[in-house]
């Protein structure tokens, strides 16, 4: 019933002005919210965790990005690239620091996050200063030097882009990884298979990208489903594929997860 009222929505129009809607009403019903999470650091305000998780549960805010380092450690760690090792890790697409305050306790790593909206990027600069935050836009590129981390990780990110900007994006990562470095990213995959509609369904089935309202590209309404293969080829063939877990994002709703790494 809901994905029906959802397509008719998107028929007339009407899918932004009721997504909008639907994000400021679940802001507005959060539950008790304890003054810092158990890291000691602020939590943001429910209109921030909203754009992030779709959702002002403090509780999953916290659990969530507790999961998703946890999901990419264990990847990571079956790769031989154990965490504690790394020197620079970029998060692309960091919010407002669901995952990144995780890693503070995990790695002496350099950390960086970056995000193309600045309302979240500024809350970062001010409540979590152990790592360095920058905005960029829906567009490539980003300021970093070529080469520079060991591992960038984009987390439930490719799920809202554009397909004609996805290429372009693992591009830019593939230019400021290191020879060596990872990349990990999600996304949704056959668990969501049942949302697709007959059309959607065939496209997929056919190893082609489905994305929905590509114009409201970097918000949850925007919505990519890649098959495996899509993913294989042609959107990563640059990398090595060292895994793919599929369901394996614990913490970003069972997404499909992918570790690639730039050939040395």
């Amino acid at each position: 019933m809901r994905t029906r009222v959802n397509h008719a929505l998107g028929r007339l129009g009407l899918a932004p002005f009721a997504f909008r809607l639907r994000e400021r009403w679940r802001s507005l019903k959060r539950g008790r919210r304890p003054a810092a999470s158990p890291d000691g650091f602020p939590i943001p305000p429910a209109r921030l965790m909203v754009l992030v998780t779709g959702s002002a549960d403090t509780a999953w805010y916290i659990e969530g990005g507790r999961l998703g380092v946890e999901s990419m450690c264990r990847i990571l760690d079956k790769a031989g690239a154990h965490p504690a090792d790394l020197r620079s890790i970029l998060d692309f697409g960091c919010g407002c620091g669901r995952v990144i305050r995780h890693w503070r306790s995990l790695t002496r790593a350099e950390l960086n996050g970056t995000d193309c909206n600045p309302r979240l990027v500024d809350w970062c600069h001010r409540n979590l200063p152990f790592a360095k935050f920058q905005s960029n836009t829906l567009e490539p590129g980003l300021n970093y030097a070529d080469q520079h981390f060991e591992l960038a990780y984009a987390l439930s990110v490719f799920t809202h882009t554009p397909e004609d900007l996805q290429q372009p994006w693992i591009n830019e990562l593939w230019r400021i990884l290191q020879p060596g470095g990872y990349l990990l990213i999600t996304t949704q995959g056959d668990e969501f298979f049942p949302k697709l509609t007959p059309t959607e369904r065939q496209r997929y089935r056919q190893g082609r990208i489905v994305v929905r309202h590509q114009k409201a590209a970097g918000t949850n309404l925007c919505s990519a489903y890649h098959p495996e293969t899509y993913v294989r080829k042609p959107l990563a063939e640059k990398f090595s594929m060292v895994a793919s877990c599929p369901r394996g994002a614990a913490g970003n709703g069972n997404q499909d997860m992918y570790l690639l790494r730039k050939p040395g």
